[in-house]
């Protein structure tokens, strides 16, 4: 009574369809993330490799200022007057003449050097204290040997093999919360078995008690109902634990918050059993149905792979041959006196130019370069032809594990109202006396073991739709498609010696619906 008020106070659970479960993964995936930045980073290596085909043009600025030069005063004039400038007179006589010419040579006036030239001197820049450069490059690839081309082809293919990446990972994505989502709706339908037999089994229980009073049934009757009835508790509690395991596990792919109850809105019951919407609707086999060939997404990258390499090799090619690059140079100069110049004192440097580099000695290196890309060219084309091959075989595989799951859920169809209605007669037949107890518990198993047989199909059944809807996006499965096999318990009767195998513990196993019982073989 106590626990009644905090139950009504639990929240409704939120229910969850299979739709809202793709999308929210979809929209909180990591791996979705990691493949769309894989997209965007393919863009900009395009981006990049196409560059080298426009002009380059970069700028510069740069201030320099000297500390010390070995030029500092050596065009100082000083603080004394200049000598007059050397003057030939034709009407001195010789000696006045040597006299003048000693004198000229003697103060450094043997030129006609002015004040204003002297001025000049200060405008070289040797020993400046301050020097400004502005200054602007360009270069424009002219030939590069096919380097340019093959590079923009790697960057077209690495942006194809991310593209089919993110839809590779996407298709992958959807399939993992299919199946989670199935396991979830499977674990939730084996609860409600488990929790039905239980209370079958009370209620049996419950009977043979009410005949033991009435003297109508001996203490063995009810031992052996009690016993039945409390080795259903262990299997009801295992259910409940691979539940919330399950759940467990869809909340984290989906990013629930491990707290907040869910609903699944997914039935594995029932005559009808439509295919997740957008994901292999329609997909429907028969014996005589061909397996179509479908274009893998494997495969496109390989084919990529292979574009890739061989793009390699014409870069390795065109190393051998010369390339030509168009260059210019513009740099305005200044030296100014103090730390910033003024417009009218910059001198200009400008030169065009063209440069052609050959390889002419590198080692052999040119040489491994192009055998190693090769090597690694027949490499992926190998690896392309076993692409293909392992393709067929997985694609293969899907269809065949479509057409056993399509076949077991056909082959299951009406047995759960065959075993219930077995089960109502088995029970009636044990409350009017005309049949024992271990009729009834053998009724009870069958029904259960159909129940859990059914729904493991419909499991496995919209699973393989779905991964056949996925198949041309999702990465091949060496190993095959294989089913995670969920089991119920149920045992009816405890081990009593002499008894028929019946009445010995059994483990039902949904995939096969095989009951297991030891010493006993299989049913």
């Amino acid at each position: 009574m106590d626990s009644a008020p905090v139950l009504a106070q639990q929240p409704a659970p939120r229910t969850l369809t299979l739709d809202e479960a793709l999308e929210l993964a979809e929209a909180r995936s990591e791996q979705m993330a990691i493949a769309r930045a894989g997209v965007e980073r393919a863009g900009g290596e395009l981006m990049r490799a196409r560059s080298d085909l426009f002009p380059q043009l970069s700028g510069a600025v740069s201030y320099d200022r000297a500390l010390a030069s070995e030029f500092s005063g050596i065009f100082d004039t000083g603080t004394a007057e200049p000598c007059p400038p050397f003057i030939a007179d034709p009407q001195a006589t010789v000696e006045q003449r040597l006299t003048e010419l000693e004198r000229a040579v003697d103060c450094g006036a043997t030129g006609p050097v002015s004040e204003d030239e002297l001025a000049n001197l200060e405008d070289l820049p040797f020993g400046r204290k301050n020097t400004w450069r502005f200054n602007l490059s360009f270069s424009q690839n002219v030939y590069s040997g096919g380097r340019i081309g093959a590079q923009t082809a790697i960057a077209n293919a690495s942006g194809e093999n991310a593209q089919i990446t993110l839809t590779s990972t996407r298709a992958q994505l959807m399939l993992d919360v299919v199946r989670a989502y199935y396991d979830a709706a499977l674990t939730e339908r084996l609860v409600e078995i488990a929790e039905a037999t239980y209370r079958q089994a009370d209620a049996t229980f419950e009977q043979t008690r009410l005949s033991f009073q009435a003297g109508s049934q001996p203490e063995f009757e009810l031992l052996r109902a009690q016993v039945a009835r409390d080795n259903q508790r262990p299997g009801v509690i295992r259910r409940r634990a691979e539940r919330d395991i399950a759940m467990l596990r869809l909340k984290q792919l989906l990013e629930i918050p491990a707290a907040e109850r869910i609903a699944l809105t997914v039935p594995l019951e029932g005559d009808t059993l439509a295919a997740p919407a957008g994901l292999g609707a329609g997909v429907m086999l028969t014996a005589d149905t061909s397996i179509p060939e479908v274009p893998r997404a494997t495969v496109r990258q390989a084919e990529t792979l292979v574009r890739q390499s061989e793009a390699n090799v014409d870069i390795a090619r065109s190393q051998r041959l010369p390339t030509v690059n168009l260059t210019s140079s513009y740099g305005e100069i200044a030296y100014p006196s103090g730390a910033f110049p003024v417009l009218d004192s910059f001198r200009r440097n400008w030169t065009v130019g063209a440069i052609m580099q050959v390889p002419i000695l590198t080692g052999g290196r040119l040489k491994a370069d192009e055998v190693i890309a090769r090597a690694d060219a027949r490499e992926s084309q190998a690896r392309l032809q076993q692409a293909r091959e392992l393709a067929v075989l997985d694609t293969q595989s899907a269809y065949e594990e479509l057409r056993a799951s399509q076949a077991a859920w056909e082959a299951s169809a009406g047995t759960v109202q065959q075993a219930q209605r077995a089960y109502e007669i088995a029970e009636l037949r044990y409350r009017e006396g005309v049949s024992t107890q271990l009729e009834l518990s053998d009724a009870r198993l069958l029904l259960a073991q159909s129940q859990a047989s059914r729904a493991q199909a419909a499991r496995d059944l919209q699973l393989a739709r779905a991964r056949v809807g996925l198949l041309p996006d999702l990465p091949i499965s060496t190993t095959g498609f294989t089913t995670t096999p969920l089991t119920i318990a149920v045992t009816p009767e405890t081990t009593v010696p002499g008894q028929s195998p019946l009445t010995r513990p059994a483990t039902i196993t949904a995939p096969g619906a095989q009951v297991t019982r030891p010493g006993g073989g299989q049913n």
